[in-house]
C-alpha cells in the first residue's frame, strides 16, 4: 500500500526546496523582463549596441518559432504536450541528484515562464535580437536563455560524466 507520508517526505526535502526556489527565481526573472518589455516597448526596434537589439516578436510556435500555427487545436495540443513535459521534468527533478537538479531547475524555470505566456497571451513574447551585420539569430527571451543553458549543461554532462 502506498504510504502518502513517505512520498511527501521524499519530495519535500531541504535540497528540493532550495532548488524549487531557484526555479521560482528564474520564472520571476523571466516574468519581470517580459513585463518590462511589454509595458515600456514603444518602438519597433531598440538598438542596445552593434550586436543586440530589443525587438518584440510574438512567438506562437515552440523554441525558435518552430511549429508555429494559426490552428487553435494544434496550438493547444502543443501547449498540453509542453505542460506534460514540464510535469515529467518535475518528477525527474525530485528524484535527481544535486548537480542534476541545477540542470532541471534551469529548464523547468524557463519552461514555466514560456508556458505561462502561452496560457495567458496565447503567444510567447520574444525580444532579444542578437546579430552580426545582416545575420540575425532567432529572437529569444530570458526563459529561452535558461532553457538553453540547462540543455547545454545536460549535453556536456552526458559527454564528460559517466554514471
Amino acid at each position: 500500500m502506498i504510504n502518502l507520508r513517505e512520498i511527501i517526505n521524499k519530495v519535500i526535502t531541504k535540497n528540493n526546496i532550495y532548488w524549487s526556489f531557484v526555479i521560482s527565481i528564474i520564472f520571476f526573472l523571466d516574468r519581470y523582463t517580459k513585463i518590462l518589455i511589454l509595458n515600456n516597448f514603444t518602438e519597433n526596434t531598440y538598438y542596445l549596441n552593434d550586436y543586440i537589439n530589443l525587438d518584440l516578436v510574438w512567438n506562437i510556435g515552440i523554441g525558435f518559432g518552430f511549429f508555429g500555427t494559426e490552428s487553435n487545436i494544434i496550438y493547444n495540443l502543443i501547449t498540453l504536450i509542453i505542460a506534460s513535459v514540464i510535469i515529467f521534468l518535475l518528477y525527474i527533478f525530485v528524484k535527481s541528484e544535486t548537480m542534476d537538479k541545477l540542470i532541471y531547475a534551469f529548464i523547468i524555470g524557463g519552461a514555466l515562464g514560456n508556458v505561462y505566456d502561452r496560457l495567458i497571451y496565447k503567444a510567447v513574447p520574444d525580444f532579444i535580437d542578437m546579430h552580426y551585420n545582416n545575420f540575425h539569430w532567432f529572437t529569444f527571451n530570458v526563459a529561452d536563455i535558461f532553457i538553453s543553458i540547462g540543455i547545454a549543461i545536460f549535453i556536456m554532462k552526458s559527454f564528460f560524466v559517466k554514471n
